[in-house]
C-alpha cells in the first residue's frame, strides 16, 4: 500500500492520504510472548472441542485449568487465531463496507462429483517461537485436498497461490466456498475465480459449520499432525505437513468414502481390497 520509492510522493504524504500515522507505517511489532504462545495453542485445542465457546466462556474454562487470563486478552488472542463461537447472529446479509460477501449455495446441494465444489480455509499453525498460518483448498465430493500453503501473515496473495496452483493441476470447479474473512472477499481472490465463471458461495457469519468438510479437515490435520509434532521453524512445518497431506490424499482411508481414500475418490478410483 505504501509505495517507499515511489517517484513524487514521499512516505509522509503517502500515510497523509491514507490516513496512517507515520509511526504505523514504521512500526515492527514484537514476537508474542511464549506464554501467550503457549496460551494460544490452549485456545486452539479448546476450540477444536468446544467451538461455541466466545471468549467469556474461554476466560472461564482456562481459569478453571488454573491459568491466570482475563477475557480481554482471551479475547485478543482469540482474534489474532481467527476464532469466533458458533452461534445464529442478526443481519446475516448485511455486508461489510466496501466489500461484497456472496450468498451460500451449498445448503441443500447435492455434491456428486469432484470439482465440482471446492472449499478453502485459513487456520493457526504453532512453531518454536510463534505461529504461521495455513490455507488449504479441499474438494467438497472427495475431501481431497488439492493444493495448500503456509504463510507468516494473513494477506490474501497465500491463499491466491494455493487457489492458482489448484486451477492449474484440475482446472476450475463450479462453485468455491469459503467464510466472509477479508482474504476471501478481497478482489485479488475473488476477481481471478470470477473471470474464469467460476460461482462463489460464502458461509453465513458466525456459521463454521456451513463448510463443515474444511472444518474437519483441520481437526485431522491438528490432532493427527500438528499436536503431535513441535515444529522448529516454517520450513520444518512445510515439510512435514507435505508428509501428512501425501498420507492423508492416499493413504488414509475415510469411512464415508466407503473407506477409499480421497485421492482415489478425486480420481474415480475403486478402493483396495484388504483381507478378502
Amino acid at each position: 500500500m505504501i509505495e517507499p520509492t515511489h517517484p513524487s510522493l514521499s512516505v509522509t504524504q503517502q500515510c497523509a492520504l491514507l490516513g496512517l500515522p507515520r509511526s504505523s507505517y514504521y512500526h515492527v511489532p514484537g514476537p508474542e510472548p511464549e506464554a501467550n504462545l503457549r496460551l494460544m495453542r490452549l485456545i486452539d485445542e479448546t476450540y477444536l472441542a468446544y467451538p461455541f465457546f466466545g471468549s467469556r466462556q474461554m476466560a472461564r474454562w482456562l481459569r478453571r485449568q488454573r491459568h491466570d487470563v482475563n477475557r480481554k486478552r482471551v479475547q485478543r488472542l482469540m482474534r489474532l487465531l481467527e476464532l469466533e463461537a458458533i452461534y445464529q447472529k442478526p443481519n446475516l446479509s448485511r455486508a461489510l463496507a466496501g466489500q461484497r460477501v456472496y450468498p451460500y449455495l451449498l445448503r441443500h446441494l447435492a455434491v456428486t462429483r469432484p470439482n465440482q465444489v471446492w472449499a478453502m480455509d485459513i487456520t493457526y499453525v504453532p512453531i518454536q517461537g510463534g505461529y504461521v498460518y495455513l490455507c488449504a483448498v479441499l474438494d467438497w465430493h472427495s475431501r481431497c485436498v488439492l493444493a495448500w500453503e503456509l504463510s507468516n501473515t494473513l494477506d490474501a496473495s497465500f491463499c491466491v497461490r494455493a487457489v492458482q496452483r489448484a486451477i492449474a493441476r484440475h482446472g476450475p470447479p463450479d462453485i468455491f466456498n469459503t467464510d466472509q474473512g477479508c482474504q476471501f472477499t478481497s478482489a485479488e481472490f475473488t476477481a481471478p475465480l470470477l473471470a474464469l465463471g467460476v460461482k462463489l458461495s460464502m458461509d453465513g457469519k458466525g456459521r463454521c459449520l456451513d463448510n463443515v468438510f474444511v472444518e474437519r479437515l483441520w481437526r485431522s490435520v491438528k490432532y493427527e499432525e500438528i499436536y503431535l509434532k513441535s515444529y522448529v521453524s516454517m520450513v520444518d512445518a512445510h515439510a512435514q505437513l507435505d508428509t501428512y497431506f501425501r498420507f492423508y490424499n492416499e493413504r488414509r482411508p475415510h469411512s464415508s468414502l466407503a473407506d477409499a481414500t480421497p485421492g482415489e475418490t478425486y480420481r474415480a478410483i475403486p478402493p483396495v481390497a484388504v483381507n478378502q
